[in-house]
């Protein structure tokens, strides 16, 4: 099942102030982000992750375990783009949202606009140079308990438009993250590593997946570089 924001709420009491969670137009990178580059940087949308002492307690409470197997894993089985109305499906949709004067054609297709790379820092001026990267990848996703979802979850899984799970970044971040843990790749851009760990523990708890000791090490580091409260 999916964790409800009831639970959430008990866990962000047990953290007092800490628990706040910062404005999107004042996440951790934005002080990296270039003067010129501010105006795109407010356009940032990703669903706020929970602050990094909320994030901690969720660390804390997932499971650790070794990877499942790859084996019977597709992508096929994580449905995506889902249809969101309007012609409009969920990967426009997150272009829309992360975007800078997106304009759309009649079929909801992004044919101009421009789009700040939390990853790496980049500008992007052609929708064709934005991947929409699924912040806990579907194959990382798999290894970590989707192996055992139904169809239904793990489509939500693929298209959860709530949390934060799904950014536009540069093609070239996210071909080079692939399906990598955090143990294994982190954004190019330090500054955000912050916001990087914090949604991708945030996703992991609200889905109930696993992490490795490896991940939940690597995640702990990533934590630490979040200002302190």
């Amino acid at each position: 099942m999916i964790i409800s924001r009831g639970r959430r709420c008990a866990v962000t009491a047990l953290v007092g102030l800490s628990a706040v969670l910062v404005p999107a137009t004042a996440s951790t990178s934005a002080a990296a982000v270039p003067a010129a580059l501010d105006s795109l940087a407010q356009y940032r949308a990703l669903p706020e992750p929970p602050a990094a002492g909320v994030a901690r307690t969720e660390l804390g409470d997932l499971n650790v375990e070794a990877p499942h197997s790859m084996a019977g894993y597709s992508r096929a089985k994580f449905p995506h783009w889902a249809q969101q109305g309007n012609s409009c499906d969920t990967r426009e949709v997150v272009l829309k949202r992360d975007g800078q004067d997106v304009s759309q054609d009649a079929e909801c297709r992004a044919v101009s606009g421009t789009w700040y790379s939390e990853y790496d820092s980049k500008t992007l001026t052609a929708s064709g140079q934005v991947d929409v990267d699924h912040m806990v990848p579907l194959a990382a996703g798999w290894r970590a308990g989707a192996d055992l979802w139904d169809t239904a979850k793990r489509k939500a899984f693929a298209n959860d438009l709530t949390h934060s799970q799904l950014i536009a970044v540069s093609a070239a971040s996210n071909r080079s993250k692939g399906d990598q843990t955090p143990d294994l790749w982190k954004p190019p851009l330090q500054s955000y590593w912050c916001t990087y760990s914090r949604a991708w523990i945030d996703v992991k708890y609200v889905y109930e997946l696993n992490v490795t000791e490896a991940e939940e090490a690597a995640l702990g580091e990533m934590l630490d570089t979040c200002p302190a409260s």
